[in-house]
C-alpha cells in the first residue's frame, strides 16, 4: 500500500543506485521550474520506499535542496519488492536527463533495462584501449583518454554505428573518430 505525505526535506535519502543525472544547464532549468511552478511538486510526488530512500525524484531532490525548499511531498510506496523498485527508477526515468552509462553498466542487467524501455547499446568504452593504437607520450594518451571520456550519449552512438558499418581495423576507426 502506497500513502502520500508531506516530508521534511531532510528526511529523504538519494538513492545511490541511481543511473540518471541531470547536469548544469538542464539542472539549472529544474532548479528554475521548481521555483517557477512549486505546484508541480504536489501533482508529481517524489516516490520513497519505506526507508525514505528516493526511487523516483533524485533529481527532483537535488533541485529542491538548491531551490531552498524544506518540505515536499512524497509517496511511499512500502509494498514494492526489491525488483519492483529497480523497475520503478528505470521506468520512471526513461525519457529525460542523462544516463550514468558506468553505473548502468556495472549495476543493472540489461536485458531488463530493454524490458523497461531503456534502449542499451552493446558498445563498451573498456573495449577501447587506446595504448594498443598509439605510440605516444603519457601526456598525448591521457589527452586522448579524456577525449574519449567526455563524449556526450549522441556522440558514444555515432561511435557505436562507425564500429558497426566499418570493415576497417580498430585502430582506423579510433584514428577516423578522433580526427587523426
Amino acid at each position: 500500500m502506497s500513502e502520500t505525505k508531506k516530508v521534511s526535506i531532510d528526511k529523504l535519502k538519494p538513492n545511490p543506485d541511481n543511473p540518471r543525472i541531470i547536469k548544469d544547464d538542464k539542472f539549472k532549468k529544474l532548479v528554475q521550474s521548481i521555483k517557477d511552478f512549486p505546484e508541480m511538486l504536489k501533482l508529481r510526488p517524489i516516490v520513497v520506499d519505506k526507508d525514505m530512500v528516493v526511487l523516483g525524484g533524485n533529481m527532483r531532490l537535488r533541485a529542491l535542496k538548491d531551490a531552498g525548499v524544506k518540505e515536499v511531498e512524497v509517496i511511499i510506496a512500502d509494498s514494492l519488492t526489491d525488483d519492483q523498485k529497480r523497475e520503478f527508477i528505470i521506468k520512471d526515468n526513461v525519457g529525460f536527463g542523462e544516463w550514468n552509462w558506468e553505473t548502468l553498466a556495472n549495476e543493472w542487467d540489461s536485458d531488463k533495462l530493454d524490458e523497461w524501455g531503456l534502449t542499451v547499446n552493446n558498445f563498451n568504452t573498456d573495449s577501447i584501449n587506446l595504448d594498443d593504437f598509439f605510440e605516444e607520450s603519457n601526456e598525448q594518451k591521457e589527452q586522448k583518454n579524456k577525449i574519449v571520456l567526455e563524449y556526450t550519449d549522441e556522440e558514444f552512438e555515432l561511435v557505436n554505428e562507425e564500429f558497426k558499418k566499418h570493415s576497417g581495423s580498430k585502430e582506423q576507426i579510433v584514428y577516423k573518430l578522433l580526427g587523426l
